[in-house]
């Protein structure tokens, strides 16, 4: 949704922070309400793509820096020297970069938690909805404003939206460029929850604190079916079910787990 074309000096960037067993990364463009060149989508590629192979990791908290989570992909600074691409370069690039971001959110064994204030616009509102859990300002914007730029919807917004709040309500979206209001995306499913501005930090700690003590690898199993079977039937998904139940009774979090139920105590997963 960034319509301003007065040039910056503030260097975009993805900012990468170990919290313990929480990997947060901030989109760290103020200036710009945090809208993406094409540097930044490779950084959020390579971070994200690292976190998938890290077995000491049990969250990933996604956030932006200053008044708004993103918005978007800065097509303004993308396309201001005025070279024409050549043929094929949308088809060819981005689903190495841009539809790679909102795949990794999707399909990664961990939990992904969004923290979303301002502007949640385009890829960014995309980048909201593919995460597992995202908690918003009460004042927070989500938009998918391609329609009423001149082009077609991108970065998995017609698969997400339909699936989370309908193809009606995807429509309103998408093809009337409606903006939805934290509290209106909450009641319709497409986050998590809509909260306070004073209370929005400490809810998201909260949550994050809960996932990083779940048993991570049955998380991610449970997840990965939760999206497979949307596209098969009971006895499929049921199929698929066990093979996740087979590997998740030979980790060390299920033994615990069962040993803190005979004990009649807090499980202590270790995500192992």
């Amino acid at each position: 949704m960034n319509n301003d074309n007065a040039p910056t000096t503030e260097e975009p960037t993805v900012r990468s922070h170990r919290d313990g067993a929480v990997l947060r990364l901030t989109i760290d463009r103020p200036g710009r309400r945090n809208a993406l060149s094409h540097a930044m989508i490779d950084e959020l590629v390579g971070a994200l793509t690292a976190a998938a192979t890290d077995d000491t990791l049990r969250v990933v908290h996604l956030t932006g820096a200053g008044a708004d989570f993103c918005s978007g992909v800065d097509w303004v600074s993308t396309n201001a020297d005025g070279e024409r691409p050549r043929t094929g370069d949308l088809v060819r690039r981005i689903p190495h970069t841009a539809h790679r971001v909102i795949e990794l959110v999707h399909t990664l064994h961990l939990p992904v938690v969004c923290t979303v204030r301002g502007w949640a616009a385009g890829m960014g509102c995309n980048l909201a909805i593919a995460a597992d859990f995202t908690l918003a300002d009460t004042d927070a914007v989500f938009w998918e404003p391609f329609l009423p730029r001149g082009f077609s919807p991108d970065t998995g917004s017609t698969w997400l939206l339909p699936r989370l709040v309908g193809v009606t309500r995807a429509k309103r979206m998408l093809l009337l460029g409606e903006k939805v209001s934290a509290a209106d995306a909450e009641d319709w499913g497409l986050i998590y929850r809509a909260t306070a501005t004073g209370e929005l930090d400490a809810q998201t700690d909260e949550l994050i604190a809960r996932l990083a003590a779940a048993p991570t690898i049955a998380f991610g199993l449970a997840k990965q079916a939760i999206h497979r079977n949307q596209h098969t039937g009971l006895a499929d998904a049921m199929d698929h079910e066990l093979y996740g139940l087979e590997l998740a009774c030979r980790t060390g979090d299920f033994k615990e787990g069962l040993a803190a139920f005979r004990e009649r105590r807090p499980a202590e997963f270790r995500g192992r």
